[in-house]
């Protein structure tokens, strides 16, 4: 075979792969919603025939061994699932949203957000996001403990004076207040070394709390102005918004001073790294604690666009406790002993 003929060969290849990978993927996602729509449609006859017929609970049980029976190669008829059936059918009558919204998510994704979330408008948030984002169910239940719902947009910025729109909205958007850095575990006396230290540590749990699209650029951060030395905290790429982002990281509460040097950092970034393609680069300062009045006459006449949220996270235990506690390996080792049932609930998840 010629260079010339296996050049051509591998780029054919290739190009069936992603047209198989494409094919896969639809076929998935169709299963996936006439699933869902078969397990909508099962939970409102369910539901009918118990209002009609006046069918206890009992008849569930019932129901679970003769589907069991007649599909013994089927999963997904446990009596368990099909009370999460005869739920999601309660909990979603209308069919046409099933199918357009509901339909493009796992089942097992359905049923966590049934289970952890009571509000409908913030259930659609999830689904909406889940969809958008692509997140998996283990990332899903992640953001709902986080209380992403009630955090995401809520930072005190100065966007909409500084960005244009639509950037600045959804520069709005991508800030939290509080973070949640509950997966560090630090002491009372931390520094802000320590801090940045930990969450480049941890960088993959600190991106995902950050949110989509942020590009890890580096810590500590080195500017040369004019013979001077600057380093900054931390500097990401948002892909989105197309902009650097300068994070600067304090352990006590916000001070007016924070936002005065983040606008030197803004403008330093602008010039020295900003592309021309670029949007204009954020700041976000994070902070333990926070005055929103003092924050908003810091804001209020900057040029530079910048963001004032606050974190959280974990404290160490104090050092008697320490060892006193069960360690990761033994709860692990606890839960592994305690047998599963209905695991057929998440086979087509």
């Amino acid at each position: 075979m010629s260079q010339e003929l296996t050049e051509d060969y591998q780029e054919f290849l290739l190009n069936l792969k992603k047209r198989i990978i494409h094919a896969q993927q639809k076929a998935a996602a169709s299963v996936n919603q006439e699933l869902i729509l078969l397990y909508w449609q099962i939970g409102q006859e369910i539901l009918i025939k118990q209002k009609e017929l006046g069918w206890g609970a009992k008849v569930i049980d019932r129901l679970a061994s003769d589907l069991r029976s007649a599909f013994p190669k089927m999963k997904g008829f446990s009596s368990r699932n099909l009370k999460y059936m005869r739920k999601f059918a309660q909990t979603y009558p209308n069919q046409q949203i099933v199918q357009e919204v509901l339909a493009q998510i796992t089942w097992y994704h359905n049923l966590t957000l049934i289970e952890k979330i009571k509000s409908e408008e913030e259930r659609f948030w999830y689904i909406n996001k889940t969809i958008e984002l692509g997140w998996s169910r283990n990332v899903l239940v992640h953001q709902i403990e986080s209380d992403l719902y009630h955090r995401q947009g809520k930072a005190i910025t100065n966007f909409k004076r500084t960005l244009p729109s639509p950037q600045s909205e959804l520069a709005q958007q991508i800030l939290k207040d509080p973070y949640n850095f509950d997966f560090l575990t630090l002491g009372e006396e931390v520094q802000e070394r320590d801090l940045e230290n930990a969450l480049i540590e941890h960088i993959r749990d600190f991106l995902l709390e950050l949110g989509i699209g942020f590009s890890f650029v580096g810590s500590q951060y080195h500017l040369e102005i004019e013979g001077e030395d600057f380093y900054l905290d931390l500097l990401f790429y948002h892909l989105q918004l197309r902009c650097f982002t300068v994070i600067e990281l304090k352990i006590g509460k916000f001070k007016p001073e924070f936002s005065g040097k983040m606008n030197f950092y803004l403008a330093a970034v602008d010039d020295l790294l900003r592309h021309p393609d670029d949007a204009p680069s954020i700041g976000i300062i994070l902070c333990k604690t926070k005055t929103e009045t003092i924050v908003e006459y810091a804001l209020r006449d900057m040029n530079k666009p910048i963001g004032v949220s606050t974190y959280q996270w974990r404290e160490a235990l104090p050092k008697q406790l320490q060892g006193s506690l069960p360690t990761i390996e033994q709860w692990e080792a606890e839960l592994d002993a305690i047998p599963e049932n209905d695991d057929d609930i998440e086979s087509f998840c």
